[in-house]
């Protein structure tokens, strides 16, 4: 038997968005509030966690640098009810007309109940880095990146501790268009930033437009 008290999840569901426009600027905790916004006006059936502050039972796959752009990210979300009729073809929409301008919804499944805690889930990032600086050529960011893989270790030193930055690039490229492609160890191996990156290559967060376009999920499990 179930205590009285303890609701009982009927559904865990997993939204993909993305964040463009003024809302790159809004940090990891004001996100969360805009969120829990979005899915009360969406009225959906939020479980709470219990306790003296009740917290709507939410959870992010990992938190992005703030003035960075995505186009995947991940939340997950534990509903007291399943919801009825077509998750992408009603509720997508629904959360969408309930979002601020900048948020977009790309996708909303149902993922097992049980399934592992979404951050858990996360091993890589992938961002595109847009040079603003347009003294910086491809060829030239080409050589930075390569320079920088050659080295065997990357000391860095972050909130008084130092760290090697090097295992944590997975991949550095230089794209056709002239962009910086990096892929990232993200989440419980480590995280490697995308601010640390830039300034590693000998570049200023200022000369360059962050984008996160892809993290990676195992799902396996």
């Amino acid at each position: 038997m179930h205590a009285m008290n303890q609701p009982l999840t009927q559904q865990r569901l997993r939204i993909r968005f993305g964040k463009h426009g003024p809302l790159r600027y809004v940090g990891h905790l004001d996100l969360s509030k805009t969120w829990e916004r979005v899915l009360r006006r969406a009225e959906i059936p939020l479980e709470y966690s219990q306790g003296f502050n009740p917290r709507p039972r939410m959870q992010f796959a990992a938190a992005l640098l703030v003035g960075a752009t995505s186009e995947s990210e991940y939340l997950d979300i534990w509903l007291t009810e399943r919801l009825p009729g077509s998750l992408q073809g009603d509720w997508r929409p629904r959360l969408q007309a309930s979002s601020p301008s900048g948020l977009e919804i790309y996708a909303l499944d149902e993922v097992p109940v049980k399934q592992a805690a979404l951050p858990t889930l996360v091993t890589e990032s992938e961002y595109t880095f847009t040079l603003l600086d347009e003294s910086i050529g491809p060829d030239d960011l080409r050589a930075r990146a390569d320079e920088l893989l050659a080295q065997p270790e990357i000391p860095r030193t972050r909130n008084n501790k130092t760290y090697d930055l090097r295992p944590l690039i997975v991949d550095l490229s230089v794209d056709g268009d002239g962009s910086l492609v990096a892929r990232l160890v993200t989440g419980d191996r480590g995280n490697g930033r995308a601010d640390e990156l830039l300034d590693a290559l000998g570049l200023d967060l200022a000369q360059a437009r962050i984008h996160r376009r892809q993290l990676v999920l195992d799902e396996s499990g």
